[in-house]
């Protein structure tokens, strides 16, 4: 991770859902090797898990990840999660899942950020596109 704010590149909230009260370990090997790459650095991440009988259970990223199969990613926290955003991750699962919420850098990005600042610029726009818009783009395209 950057030492300074001005250092990092695009930041990006991400919200996966599972089934069950554990993180899927292919998913989080996938996303492991994403940050291995330098794709992408996890700047912050918090589990919650929503139990059959609607007990919630809520385990930061500085407390026991292996206990829900997140311990291969390593990292150090930066708390940029509120508990607003969290609100909303508590409020979407259903009893039986659950879910990481993960603040990520995009990495790649950071040089390309970097120079437009240098040049006087800025990431003046950082959107998402949902993947059913992309989807339907590219069949109407064909």
């Amino acid at each position: 991770m950057s030492n300074t704010a001005e250092d990092v590149g695009p930041v990006a909230f991400l919200f996966l859902t599972f089934p069950g009260e554990r993180a899927d370990p292919q998913v989080i090997d996938t996303f492991r090797d994403v940050v291995a790459q330098g794709v992408v650095t996890i700047l912050d991440l918090v589990f919650i898990s929503k139990g059959a009988d609607g007990t919630l259970r809520q385990v930061e990223v500085d407390e026991d990840l292996d206990s829900i199969g997140l311990a291969a990613l390593s990292l150090e926290a930066k708390a940029l999660i509120s508990d607003e955003d969290l609100e909303v991750v508590r409020e979407s699962l259903e009893p039986g899942t659950s879910a990481v919420a993960i603040v990520y850098e995009q990495t790649w990005a950071r040089k390309v950020a970097a120079a437009s600042r240098q040049a006087g610029g800025e990431v003046a726009l950082h959107v998402h596109i949902p993947r059913e818009v992309v989807e339907a783009a590219i069949a109407a395209a064909v």
